[in-house]
């Protein structure tokens, strides 16, 4: 499993790791009008999903913004989704008051679906860790980030490259 801290201290991921290669497992999180949203609802799209820990901080609300607007000019085969266990209340809020409305917050809040699905629950926390996954249209995920410390960036440059390579 990933090893991961979070504020310098070790934190237990729950759930399985995935890797590059694998099949991307479905889930079901809640959308912020609170309907279900899953994989399969962006089937035949690249998907870049980023994962933090919470919107209302600001290495989240830079890693949303930064992934939103790094594929804008890709069209519409590419979607960002943004994973978190936010309420989806948070999110929409968060989303207005700084103008992407168009963004996918996607909160995991009830079940951790998405979070046990892909290795990120941070047990201690009931947060998910920063992570990145590009997922293919053939439903394979093409690259993987497990962010080794929660406070810090992921790596933009060679999550964007994945779906640019994909997009190709």
């Amino acid at each position: 499993m990933a090893q991961v801290t979070f504020k310098q201290q070790p934190v237990t991921l729950l759930g399985t790791e995935i890797k590059a290669g694998d099949e991307a497992p479905d889930f079901t999180v809640l959308q912020n009008d609170l309907s279900p949203f899953t994989l399969k609802d962006t089937e035949g799209k690249i998907r870049l999903i980023s994962v933090i820990p919470s919107i209302d901080t600001g290495v989240c609300s830079t890693q949303t913004k930064r992934f939103n607007e790094a594929v804008t000019d890709l069209g519409d085969d590419v979607a960002v989704l943004t994973i978190s266990a936010d309420l989806p209340f948070a999110q929409a809020r968060w989303k207005a008051s700084e103008g992407l409305d168009n963004a996918h917050t996607l909160s995991d809040h009830r079940d951790l679906s998405f979070g046990t699905a892909y290795g990120v629950v941070m047990k201690e926390l009931r947060l998910l860790a920063r992570s990145v996954f590009v997922v293919g249209k053939d439903g394979k995920v093409a690259y993987v980030e497990y962010v080794p410390e929660g406070t810090d960036h992921p790596d933009y440059d060679k999550a964007i490259d994945a779906v640019k390579k994909l997009a190709e």
